[in-house]
Formats: C-alpha cells, sequence, structure tokens
C-alpha cells in the first residue's frame, strides 16, 4: 500500500475511534508490509510433493470427484478419507526435518482480524494470531510436539492451491472453502466451520441484501471479490444466468480479501461479497460498514493439503475430531475467543457438520 493511499485510508477512518483505531491501521500497513517477504520466506520444503459457490451450483471439475458421484456433487465436504493416528511417509518426513527446519510449512492470511492476523497489542508485537491460527498450533502439537513448531507462509487468496501444488507448503489453513472445483486439485480436511456469502456495503448504503427482493438494488453498482474466491464465481455464474443485473460491475477483484474493504473504505466500490464470517470480523474493524441481508450459500471450510498426502489428512481428521471434544481448549474455546464477539455467543450456526467420510482412498 503506498503512502498516499495510507493517508487516504487514515482520513477516512475517523470514525473508528482513537487509539483502538489506529492500532487497526498499523495492523494493516504492516501485514501489507510483511506479505512479500513471508510469502517467500524458505526453509525445509515440504514433505508432500479459491472459495467456491453454494452446493450443486459450482461447475464440476472433468472427471472429478462430484462428477463421479452425486453426493460428492451435492455435499462436496464429505470428500474426505477417514481419520487415523498412524504416521506415515508424509509426516515422517516432516518429522525428519532437523533443527530450526523441523517445523510445519503452513500457508495461512495475516491480515484477516480475528481468523489469523497480526496483533500490533500481543505479548510479542505483530505475532499472528486468531481462529485459523489457533488451529494449526493443535496440528502442530499434535504432529511435532510442539505448538509453537510451525514455519508460517502468508499465502494471497488466490495463491492457496498453487502454494499446495508446488510444495511451498504442507497445508493451507486459511478459510478455504471446500467445493466441486477444488477437489481434484488438493486434498481437504473434514470441514472445520460453516459460513456462507454475505454482502458488506456502508450502513449508509441503498444496498440491503442479495436476495430475490434486494439484487435489483445492485444494477449499475460496483462489487469487489477476491480473485479465485468462492465469492466471485457465485457473482459470475449469476451474472451469465441473467440473475444479477448487467449493470452490475464485477471486475474488481484483489489478491486478498481485506483489499476489497479498503477498496470500499476508499469509496472506489459499493459493495464487498466475501463470506460471512470474514465479514463480521471486517465491520468489527470498521463501525462504518455492516453485513446486507442473509448468507446466501452454505460453504464449509477445510485444511487443504496435497493431493498425495493421504496419511496427513487422515491425522488431521484424527486432530479435528478430538480438537471438537475438547471442551477446555478445542474448537469452542478458540471460538468463544475470537469470534463470538461478531458471530454471537451462539456457536450453533457456525459449527461443522458430524463429518462423513466418502473418500476410500
Amino acid at each position: 500500500m503506498n503512502a498516499r493511499r495510507m493517508r487516504v485510508l487514515r482520513a477516512g477512518l475517523k470514525g473508528w475511534g482513537g487509539v483502538a483505531a489506529m492500532a487497526v491501521v498499523c495492523a494493516l500497513a504492516l501485514a501489507f508490509a510483511l506479505l512479500l517477504p513471508l510469502t517467500q520466506s524458505s526453509g525445509a520444503g515440504p514433505a508432500t510433493g479459491g472459495q467456491g459457490v453454494a452446493h450443486g451450483s459450482q461447475a464440476l471439475a472433468e472427471d472429478g470427484p462430484c462428477e463421479k458421484d452425486p453426493r460428492i456433487a451435492k455435499a462436496p465436504e464429505t470428500y474426505t478419507l477417514s481419520p487415523s493416528s498412524a504416521d506415515g511417509p508424509t509426516i515422517a518426513a516432516i518429522k525428519a526435518r532437523v533443527g530450526e527446519k523441523r517445523k510445519l510449512i503452513v500457508g495461512v492470511d495475516q491480515n484477516s482480524y480475528r481468523w489469523g492476523y497480526r496483533n500490533p497489542n500481543a505479548e510479542h508485537k505483530g505475532e499472528l494470531e486468531g481462529f485459523d491460527i489457533d488451529l494449526v498450533r493443535r496440528i502442530a502439537q499434535d504432529i511435532l510436539g510442539d505448538p509453537n513448531a510451525v514455519q508460517y507462509k502468508a499465502i494471497p487468496t488466490n495463491q492457496r492451491i498453487p502454494a499446495i501444488q508446488d510444495g511451498r507448503v504442507d497445508m493451507v489453513v486459511r478459510t478455504m472453502t471446500i467445493n466441486c472445483k477444488r477437489l481434484p486439485d488438493v486434498s481437504f480436511s473434514a470441514p472445520y466451520f460453516k459460513t456462507g456469502q454475505q454482502l458488506l456495503a456502508p450502513i449508509s448504503s441503498t444496498i440491503s441484501g442479495y436476495g430475490p427482493q434486494d439484487i435489483g438494488k445492485l444494477a449499475k453498482k460496483k462489487i469487489c471479490t477476491a480473485e479465485g474466491s468462492t465469492a466471485y464465481a457465485k457473482l459470475d455464474d449469476d451474472k451469465t444466468a441473467g440473475k444479477l443485473p448487467a449493470t452490475t460491475d464485477i471486475s474488481t477483484t484483489v489478491p486478498n480479501q481485506l483489499d476489497c474493504l479498503v477498496r470500499l473504505q476508499l469509496g472506489e466500490v459499493d459493495a464487498v461479497v466475501t463470506d460471512g464470517a470474514l465479514a463480521a470480523s471486517q465491520a468489527a474493524q470498521d463501525p462504518t460498514v455492516q453485513l446486507k441481508g442473509e448468507p446466501f450459500t452454505t460453504e464449509y471450510y477445510g485444511v487443504a493439503m496435497n493431493l498425495k498426502a493421504d496419511d496427513l489428512v487422515r491425522r488431521v481428521n484424527q486432530i479435528l475430531a478430538d480438537y471438537r471434544k475438547d471442551t477446555a481448549n478445542g474448537w469452542q474455546a478458540s471460538y468463544d475467543k475470537w469470534l463470538s464477539a461478531t458471530l454471537g455467543a451462539d456457536a450453533k450456526e457456525s459449527a461443522p457438520p458430524a463429518p462423513e467420510y466418502l473418500r476410500k482412498s
């Protein structure tokens, strides 16, 4: 982010409120400054070798699992392997790393408030925190016996799948939706969070949602989405099908979904479409914007891994099963700490379904 844009952003955030406001701005600046070096960080290579639309509405990949099995097409989050605590070749290679390189290499976000972000007020300044980060630490604890044995790599939204396929990371834990389009490219764990696409716009905006009675208000409006995201795929499909007004401009896409909030604050777009869980955290950052209408898709986040890392997928699924059962320091505790303030004290709407393991090999 250049100096001019930061000055404009600071001017537009007077309503954020004093020190807390500036802390958030500083966090944003730090995130942008640190993104490139983190993404290019070096270290031992991984051992192994995008967000999509609601069930039934995304394009099926040719010869992909969804095309072969209608059960998977209806619920792609069920296409994963059964849990196991056994070590396999992928995990053995991770454990074989020595010295400072003996770490789990994980692609994360560093600028999604309360999910994966650098907290300038943390005990160790700029330390990564959030719901996704708690899960990463739990996985590292189980596999390597140390929750801090993690090399974090900041991965833009549109680089999550390439980072796994190119072997830059062992896994991605970054609010990544499980969908049919992605199943041929990466392996997913069982789902660990439920969400849906939602609109974010200024409180004063006439935009009221994405329902049938609201969608006409998006005519001649400019909407921002992240590249390779569920949000863009949904808007593009709806515009092609004539469900979205022809004059709605969806051409503004950015590498990271938080960049859309910046565009909205600068007045460059009229609304943002992203996961409701993320949008709620963005609204918490900026009280001049709000969620508009109800979620208009149903989606599930999963941990993404290499297609050949079957033992790692099974291990993560076992960790997730144990994490959900842990009432003291597990999923619920993390939700209460990071997300209850924005999504509500009752986690029922965000809890993932009972896992199904329909993938056999």
